[in-house]
């Protein structure tokens, strides 16, 4: 379970100091599907990069099954990175001097999962392997850094507008493989997007405007991707 505890971040010094984050509280729970909603500069990529250790708060904690990763030292929170969080973001963060096979690997091997194919495979890479990334579209790219934060079997999975470089038929099906992934594996999934449709699919729904949380609803009937609006 992770838990988020009167949680507060500030950017800047003196008279540029602003607060992004407002006293937070919330909790997902293990195996949970939660969307984090707000229009821009409403603070949701901060809370996601505070909730995933990214970035330290400056107050509150963060919790995971009752550790409190906000007081961890930077050894420990990369170790802790490293063997529980896997992550998707806007950006790709690919290796321009790796090939596909070779980038989704260096999250495999994180873990040690000899298995990662199947992965490039149910994501349509298969015929992109020995390309590097300037030989691909934007979309692929994603799909890239998509397939290597799976391969990294993570125990949670946070991803910051995870389609926002892809078209629907491919958003779908990205969006269809991680659901069935962490049906299967049971991981938690935090996700900003928005796409007020991909929040159908979610079990908690988490809103948030000028930095605070303005709602949580839990959604008792999720879709899959196929049955939500683009």
């Amino acid at each position: 379970m992770i838990e988020a505890k009167n949680i507060n971040k500030f950017y800047g010094n003196g008279d540029s100091k602003f607060q992004v984050l407002k006293n937070i509280n919330l909790t997902i729970k293990n195996g949970d599907f939660a969307v984090i909603l707000g229009a821009s500069g409403s603070g949701k990529s901060t809370l996601l990069n505070v909730l995933s250790g990214l970035e330290r708060p400056d107050s509150g904690e963060v919790l995971y099954d009752s550790a409190n990763i906000a007081v961890f030292s930077d050894n420990e929170l990369t170790k802790f990175r490293k063997n529980n969080i896997g992550f998707i973001f806007q950006q790709y963060f690919l290796l321009p001097n790796l090939n596909v096979r070779k980038n989704i690997k260096m999250g495999a091997d994180l873990v040690g999962n000899t298995e990662y194919t199947a992965i490039i495979e149910a994501l349509g890479l298969g015929e992109k392997m020995q390309k590097t990334p300037n030989e691909l579209s934007g979309g692929e790219q994603q799909r890239v850094s998509i397939a290597r934060a799976l391969a990294k079997q993570p125990q949670v999975l946070f991803l910051d507008e995870p389609t926002g470089a892809l078209d629907e038929q491919t958003g779908r099906q990205v969006l269809n493989y991680i659901a069935q992934l962490q049906a299967e594996n049971g991981f938690t999934v935090i996700m900003v997007t928005h796409n007020h449709n991909i929040a159908n699919m979610a079990n908690t729904i988490i809103s948030m405007n000028s930095g605070r949380v303005s709602d949580i609803t839990q959604n008792q009937t999720p879709l899959n991707a196929y049955e939500i609006g683009w």
